[in-house]
C-alpha cells in the first residue's frame, strides 16, 4: 500500500486528475489528508493495473505506429493515382482539341477542293461553249480585231487582203479553213508572200500565186 498525490496517482493509473477525483468520491479509492494535501491511497491490486494498464499502452503503441505508417503509404499511392489521372486526363484533352483542329483543316481543304474543282468545271464548260460558238459570232470576232489593225499607207491602195477577209469571201470549209491557216503560220517566217501586219497576215493575189497553200 502506497500514499501518492491526485497527480502522482493519475499517472500512475493512466487516468486523469478528475477520474481520481471521481473514484475517491465514489470510494472506490481511499484518500488521507496530510499537511493540508490530499493523497491518494493505493494498494497492490492497483498497482497492478497500473502496470497491466501501462504495458497495455506500450504494446498497442507500435501497433498504432504501423497502422498510421500503412494510412501514409495508402495516401501517398492514392496521390500518386490521382496526379497519374490528372495526367492523362490533360493528354486525352489536349488530343481531343488536336483532332478537332486537324478534322477543321481537313473540312476547311475539301471544300477549297471542290471550289476548284467547279472553277475547272466552269472554265472547261465556258471553253466548250466558245469551241462550238457559231461561226457567224467567230467572224464578227475577227472582223473587230482586223478593224482596230490599220494597213500600212504603202499597202492601203495594192491589192493586200487579209487571209481572214479572204477565206470568208471563199466560203471554205471550217476544217480547211483551219488547215489554210496553220499552212500560212508554219511559212509565215520564211515565205516573202505571206505579209505579216502585227499577228494577222496578209496576200496580195495580183503579184502572188499560193495555190500552193490551198488558196
Amino acid at each position: 500500500m502506497s500514499k501518492l498525490t491526485v497527480t502522482d496517482a493519475a499517472q500512475m493509473l493512466g487516468v486523469s486528475k478528475e477520474a481520481i477525483h471521481n473514484r475517491v468520491r465514489r470510494g472506490s479509492l481511499k484518500s488521507v489528508v496530510e499537511n493540508g494535501v490530499k493523497m491518494v491511497i493505493l494498494d497492490g491490486k492497483d498497482s497492478s493495473k497500473a502496470s497491466s494498464k501501462r504495458v497495455t499502452k506500450k504494446a498497442i503503441s507500435p501497433v498504432d505506429d504501423r497502422y498510421y505508417k500503412l494510412l501514409e503509404e495508402q495516401n501517398a499511392k492514392l496521390q500518386q493515382k490521382i496526379e497519374t489521372l490528372e495526367s492523362e486526363t490533360r493528354t486525352l484533352r489536349d488530343q481531343k482539341e488536336q483532332m478537332l483542329i486537324d478534322e477543321r483543316k481537313k473540312i476547311e481543304q475539301i471544300y477549297k477542293d471542290k471550289d476548284e474543282q467547279l472553277k475547272n468545271i466552269l472554265n472547261a464548260i465556258s471553253s466548250k461553249f466558245m469551241l462550238n460558238a457559231p461561226d457567224d459570232a467567230l467572224d464578227i470576232k475577227e472582223e473587230l480585231v482586223e478593224a482596230e489593225i490599220e494597213e500600212p499607207q504603202q499597202y492601203q491602195d495594192s491589192g493586200l487582203i487579209s487571209l481572214n477577209k479572204y477565206i470568208k469571201t471563199r466560203e471554205f470549209s471550217k476544217k480547211k479553213s483551219s488547215k489554210i491557216k496553220e499552212k500560212f503560220k508554219k511559212r509565215a517566217d520564211t515565205d516573202a508572200r505571206i505579209i505579216t501586219i502585227g499577228k494577222k497576215y496578209y496576200i496580195d493575189l495580183e503579184k502572188y500565186d499560193y495555190s500552193d497553200l490551198s488558196l
